[in-house]
Parts: C-alpha cells; structure tokens; sequence
C-alpha cells in the first residue's frame, strides 16, 4: 500500500514563510520596538517617559478620525513622534502639555468642520480622555503606582488597537496591529521588569 505523499504546507517552504512574515510586517515590528522595555530596569524615568508617550497614542486617533484620513495615519505618528522627541530636547514646556494643547485644537478644528456629528470622532474623543487621564494620573501618583497606571494604559489602548483592527475603523489596519502589538508588549514589560 502506498500513500500519497502531503504537499507541504505553504508556512514551511521558504517562500511561504517570507510571505507570512510579510503579512504580518506590523505585528513582528510592534514586539520588536517593545522588547525594549525588557532589555534595561523600569525606573521612574521610565514610567514618566512611557507615560508622556501614551498621550500619543489617542491623539494620533484623534487627528486621524479629524482629518477622516486613514491613510494619514503613519504620516500622524511620525510628526507627533517627532514633536515628542523635540519637546524632550528642551526645558521650556512639558511635552505633555503640548500634547494637550494638540488635543484641543483638533477637538476645536475637528468639531468646527462637522467631525462632532461622526460616531468615529465622538468615541476617539472619549478613548483620548481616558487614555489622557491615566497618563496625567501616571505622571501626578506615586512612582510605584504610577507604572501600574500607565501600563494600564498601555495594555488598554492595545485593546483599542485590536477592535480598530478588527473593526477595520479610523485607523489603517497596519497601525492597529503595528500599535496594538507594541502596546502590550509595553504594558506587560512594565508590570514584568521590575518584578524580574
């Protein structure tokens, strides 16, 4: 009796492989930006930094439900990762309160265009003041509770990230997985670090 052999399947051929590592850019570059967080010690500075950075998160929502652009999304974090990465180079003003003052032109700018009718901008309104207060709280507590509270947020809005993405709303769909990998991988390394 002979048997017929089975084709092999697609993901163990080499160009089965390459084409599902493809597929999948945004999940392998979102875990490997947040290894990161496990390679040095979570310290106050830390917390402080990453909580700064959640305020990005919904904005970048925010902007893109405003401009009612998904392609605009990618090009909407690298200007707010840039201004990030300016604010931390000087001393005048917190980064953070920049990134609030952001929020409110685009709330002021996106309602002033129709956008507080949409659905999509009401609840990206909502996701920034949740997200928003848990970074401002992050910033505000007790260090020790401070990294709870914002990897907290960062573990949420890795939720938010997966029902965008599956929702295929506001957003492209590979800035929701890209974020939602990175955001749990931030938040669980924040929790895991300083417990290691």
């Amino acid at each position: 009796m002979t048997t017929t052999p089975r084709p092999a399947r697609p993901w163990t051929t080499g160009r089965g492989a390459l084409a599902a590592v493809a597929k999948r850019w945004p999940t392998i570059l979102g875990v490997g930006l947040g290894v990161d967080i496990f390679i040095g010690a979570v310290t106050q500075d830390t917390a402080r930094s990453y909580a700064e950075a959640l305020l990005i998160l919904p904005l970048g929502y925010v902007i893109v439900a405003a401009l009612g652009r998904r392609r605009a999304t990618w090009p909407v974090l690298a200007v707010l990762s840039a201004l990030v990465v300016a604010l931390r180079l000087q001393n005048w003003v917190e980064p953070f309160v920049v990134l609030l003052a952001v929020a409110l032109a685009v709330v002021i700018w996106g309602s002033g265009h129709g956008r507080h009718r949409e659905r999509d901008f009401r609840l990206q309104l909502v996701g920034m003041a949740a997200f928003g207060a848990l970074a401002l709280a992050g910033l505000a507590v007790d260090p020790d509770l401070a990294r709870y509270l914002v990897a907290a947020g960062w573990l949420a809005h890795g939720v938010w990230d997966w029902v965008h993405l599956a929702k295929d709303r506001v957003v492209s769909r590979s800035f929701a997985e890209w974020c939602g990998a990175l955001d749990v991988m931030v938040g669980a390394g924040l929790i895991i670090v300083p417990l290691l």
